[in-house]
Order: structure tokens, then sequence, then C-alpha cells
């Protein structure tokens, strides 16, 4: 069994309150748990309005399909007009 972790800063210019970065989130984490086969949740700096910490996670057996998924997660954090992806680490269990 591979188990694959991606840990995601990012940066929410234009959110002005803890309200519309909670919006935004909610959009984004929606979106990524229709489309992929992913755990993801927000992790850290829930009470600062313009930073967000998540963390997705996959399990397969093939490390090929959990890398796929994760980097699509990347992908479409990185189409989103309304962040920017500022780090990401991945991790492997």
């Amino acid at each position: 069994m591979i188990i694959g972790l991606i840990r995601i800063e990012a940066i929410i210019y234009d959110a002005q309150s803890l309200k519309e970065k909670r919006s935004v989130i909610k959009s984004v984490a929606d979106r990524i748990r229709r489309q992929y086969n992913v755990s993801f949740s927000e992790i850290d700096h829930q009470n600062v309005w313009q930073r967000a910490e998540w963390v997705a996670l996959s399990v397969s057996g093939d490390r090929v399909i959990v890398e796929r998924e994760l980097q699509r997660v990347i992908d479409l954090l990185d189409r989103n007009e309304k962040l920017e992806v500022t780090k990401v680490d991945w991790e492997w269990l």
C-alpha cells in the first residue's frame, strides 16, 4: 500500500476577511473532493485571512496512481485565480 501526502501553502490575495477566505477554501475543497480520490483538509492558519495550509492524501497499491492524483490537485490549485500556491511538500508513507 502506497500513501502519498502533500502539504500545500497558499496565499488568498482577495480575501479581506475570514468569511471571504472560508468561501474560497470551501469552493476549492468541494471541487477537489468531487473530482479526485483524495482526502483534503485545511490544517493551519485557520484564523489568518490571507493564508491557508492544506493537506491532501491519497492511498493506492500503485505509486504512479497516487502521484497522478496528487499532482492533479496541485494543478487545480495552480489554475485557481483566487489563490497562489507558495509551497508544496511531498511525503510518502
